[in-house]
């Protein structure tokens, strides 16, 4: 069983490779598969983190830029005071950001953050010029709890940051229903203010008494298939959260627009969220979605704990250094490959090399194909060992008169000679159509279920064949009820129990391809891998049987024409018995 799992999670691994998935852990592709609940960023990963700047609003008006991605010209509506004003806002807030936008063979791109490369195409569309670098007399890095930074320049102090955190500190009146308008189309919105500070003055009082420059509209469109995968996620019974720190409205129009967020859907500030865990808990557990805004990675780390309290099976993104224990509370971290920091990388589980949210669905479809067929080859062996062991019971109980039917080694050439590569192709099956339709069933590898029908179902059926064959060739060799048979007949009746067993694996690897279907109803040629298996398996039974100096040290020999006749019974009994299992348990009579 050891190799066989490690190889089918390995193969799970490397599939979702070639998806973009790169797995740091082998076990989060088992844990994938089991997946409930997705914690999703919306930058990056819902969007194309492809930002420009669209709409400036200012006291004197609105100017409307048409230009797309991170090109450095665009088209600009607006009358020549408005056009001012957002030029000389636009100088100012490059002064804040590092990134920029440089040209390359593909195009103009983003080098650093997405929204500060987007800031530096703004102020180059504004006719800013090149970036002015002035001697910096003080800088103040953004930070999550003040959700802003800031540059003094020759006694003028630049802000640039979230509206909710500028505004509060500029004097006169505080445009909040422009934010709001803005934010419910969807747009990001920034706020650029000036104001003054010299040196001898505490640091904080570059960021007071502001004058409102700017409010900036970025547009970031949603990547092409996200409604698609998010479609998937609702098919599969999975829940979707965004958790996200920008505006509240921003966050809500972008999940419409995708189709993360339904009629009945859960739209929350950081700051409404409930503080008893349970009703946090119930308050994300929704069918139609939800969003939780302006989110700190203390409180993602708190929605990573509620929600596996609750049960779920919870996959969580980041890309921040501070987003690594929320990464590490999930059962599945998923760090983002592109925009994602080394610490995030390292404490997670998935790393998206293309950072999208599609990629989570599509492992999670392989997850759950790998948890499918671990459950294949589970079945497939513990029906062997049924047979395997039966021998060695009916010799027990019947105090040594029914002769052994196999010896130690017999059994170690099944498990070890023809099951392995029949095991390593199931787990192999291609996933099924229905494989995302449904809740996944929350159960462990082995339950129940499993047993029922490996251990007294196919394991009984391909057991009674073995002994039975063993039984018939000895009778026909003239052996009598407890007395001891001559070596060859014992051979030659071993054989023939050997065969019959290895026979039955073959026609339960196709058995195992599926938990509801008959073998005649399957498409055979969706796992030519199972077929190169059988086929191989058949090569070793003939090598085993009827080569003499390994027959010897087995133990068998080659069966007789009879011996051959029951042994091939076994094809069928395991097929017949399979499909009426199967039959009875879809009309739920077992």
């Amino acid at each position: 069983l050891l190799p066989t799992v490690t190889l089918s999670l390995a193969r799970g691994a490397s599939l979702m490779a070639t998806r973009k998935a790169l797995v740091r852990q082998l076990d989060a592709v088992e844990t994938l598969g089991a997946t409930t609940y997705i914690c999703t960023d919306k930058t990056g990963t819902l969007t194309q983190n492809r930002m420009a700047v669209v709409e400036v609003w200012t006291l004197a008006g609105t100017a409307f830029l048409d230009g797309t991605g991170y090109e450095p010209t665009a088209q600009i509506q607006a009358s020549s005071e408005v056009l001012e004003r957002m030029r000389h806002a636009a100088g100012c807030a490059v002064q804040c950001v590092s990134g920029r936008v440089v040209q390359a063979a593909s195009g103009w791109v983003a080098e650093g953050d997405a929204m500060e490369a987007a800031v530096h195409a703004w102020s180059l569309r504004a006719g800013c010029g090149a970036t002015p670098e002035p001697p910096v007399q003080l800088r103040l890095a953004y930070t999550a709890d003040r959700m802003l930074s800031s540059v003094v320049v020759a006694g003028r102090s630049i802000v640039l940051g979230a509206p909710e955190a500028v505004l509060s500190r500029c004097l006169g009146a505080v445009p909040h229903d422009v934010v709001n308008d803005l934010a419910a189309r969807g747009r990001r919105v920034l706020a650029v203010a000036e104001g003054h500070w010299h040196p001898g003055e505490p640091e904080s009082n570059a960021e007071t008494a502001l004058s409102l420059l700017a409010l900036i509209g970025f547009e970031d469109p949603p990547r092409p298939d996200v409604a698609e995968a998010l479609a998937a996620c609702r098919s599969a019974g999975i829940k979707v959260a965004m958790i996200t720190g920008d505006h509240r409205g921003t966050a809500a129009a972008v999940a419409r627009e995708v189709g993360l967020l339904g009629q009945r859907g859960v739209v929350l500030d950081a700051s409404q969220l409930p503080e008893d865990d349970d009703d946090l808990a119930a308050c994300l557990d929704n069918e139609d979605g939800a969003v939780v805004a302006r989110v700190t990675p203390g409180q993602k780390l708190r929605i990573a704990r509620v929600l596996r309290e609750r049960g779920h099976v919870v996959a969580m993104t980041g890309d921040g250094v501070n987003d690594a224990p929320a990464l590490r509370e999930a059962d599945v971290g998923v760090a983002m490959g592109l925009s994602g920091s080394d610490v995030t990388k390292a404490a997670a589980d998935l790393v998206l090399l293309d950072d999208h949210f599609a990629t989570i669905v599509k492992a999670v479809e392989l997850g759950r194909a790998t948890f499918a067929n671990v459950r294949r080859f589970l079945t497939y062996h513990l029906t062997d060992n049924v047979a395997e062991l039966a021998p060695f019971a009916a010799w027990a109980l019947t105090g040594g008169q029914l002769p052994l039917a196999i010896g130690v080694l017999q059994v170690l050439a099944l498990d070890i000679g023809t099951d392995m590569l029949p095991a390593l192709a199931l787990g192999a099956e291609p996933p099924s159509r229905q494989i995302m339709s449904g809740r996944v069933r929350r159960r462990s590898l082995i339950d129940g279920r499993l047993l029922r029908r490996a251990l007294l179902i196919l394991g009984v059926t391909e057991a009674v064949c073995a002994l039975a064959t063993f039984i018939a060739v000895l009778y026909s060799r003239g052996w009598t009820w407890a007395a001891t048979p001559s070596p060859s007949t014992l051979a030659i009746a071993s054989g023939s129990a050997f065969a019959a067993i290895a026979l039955g694996q073959m026609a339960n690897a196709f058995a195992c391809r599926s938990e509801t279907l008959p073998v005649w109803r399957q498409k055979l040629l969706s796992n030519r891998l199972v077929i190169g298996a059988v086929a191989a398996e058949l090569v070793l039974l003939g090598a085993i049987l009827g080569f003499p100096p390994l027959a010897r040290l087995l133990g068998g020999s080659w069966p007789t024409p009879l011996g051959w006749g029951l042994a091939l019974c076994a094809v069928p009994m395991i097929i017949a018995v399979d499909a009426t299992y199967k039959a009875l348990r879809t009309r739920r009579l077992l």
